[in-house]
């Protein structure tokens, strides 16, 4: 069985900025989807697990092995999206893919059958022969996506994979991934809840370079069962509401606002109790103020 070990890394930069603080995370086969606000320190900890990025401290290990001083096996086995990615504009798809199969190794015969379906299964064939420098920047994202799966990878590693998708591309994708995951090692790192809602099974929920809360979505909505309010305020009052709460949601509507709020007690008068979900659960452990 495949597995990918992160035990009490850290990362510290030049100039004393921790990204990444004593952070454990075990994974075998399945999805773990990285759930974290902007600056959480989500993307250092997958260039780390992607060996691009050497720790400051603890052990990064890819089947029991050591794989900061013996990084070739992970990267043999590794399919990784970046947050950032970057392309040869003046190249098609097909033609990029074509040089990045060869770079990882991948027989012709069998990278022209793969990138074939990887255009195919990614909604790209039709665009597969223009420059990618006409490419939106969705497009751009799922040629990132087919690179990160041309050689068939054990461990999969996407840096919010879903920017720039429209609706159908994000569910799309989702699917992909969940599929990927039922024989594959597969972490995605998210700020969006809906990226992972539907298709995690295991939830890490990081913030300042430390983990927070992990597990299923069901441990996750249990955290904060009985404490998820609605309530209906006037205008002149919602600053005040976002002062003393977090607040998930917000809704405007000819009777007033409409907020959905997280409180271990009754807030207001009038306050009716809601089931959790996760972006509820999710700011609760944050402590994000929700919607400003």
């Amino acid at each position: 069985m495949t597995t990918l070990e992160l035990l009490g890394v850290s990362k510290v930069y030049r100039g004393g900025k921790q990204a990444v603080d004593g952070l454990t995370l075990r994974m075998g086969p399945g999805l773990l989807g990285l759930l974290g606000p902007n600056g959480a320190g989500k993307s250092s900890l997958m260039r780390i697990a992607a060996t691009l990025t050497r720790p400051t401290a603890g052990q990064l290990r890819y089947d029991g092995e050591d794989a900061v001083r013996r990084p070739g096996p992970l990267r043999a086995a590794l399919g990784y999206l970046p947050q950032d990615f970057g392309v040869y504009p003046n190249l098609t798809a097909r033609e990029f893919l074509a040089y990045l199969a060869a770079a990882k190794g991948v027989p012709a015969g069998r990278a022209r059958t793969r990138i074939g379906e990887l255009l195919e299964l990614l909604n790209l064939t039709e665009a597969a022969r223009r420059p990618l420098g006409a490419y939106s920047g969705g497009m751009l994202r799922r040629v990132g996506i087919a690179q990160a799966l041309l050689a068939d990878p054990k461990v999969i590693i996407v840096d919010e994979p879903t920017a720039g998708l429209d609706p159908e591309e994000r569910a799309r994708l989702r699917n992909l991934l969940a599929e990927l995951a039922m024989e594959r090692v597969v972490l995605l790192s998210t700020h969006i809840v809906s990226d992972i809602e539907s298709v995690a099974g295991d939830i890490a929920v990081v913030a300042g370079g430390r983990l927070l809360r992990r597990g299923t979505p069901e441990e996750l909505l249990a955290a904060v069962a009985g404490q998820v309010w609605e309530v209906l305020v006037g205008t002149q009052e919602v600053a005040e509401v976002q002062a003393r709460h977090i607040v998930s949601r917000m809704v405007r509507t000819p009777e007033g606002v409409r907020v959905r709020l997280l409180s271990p007690f009754r807030p207001y008068e009038g306050a009716v109790q809601r089931m959790p979900d996760l972006e509820d659960a999710y700011l609760a452990t944050v402590g994000a103020g929700g919607v400003r």
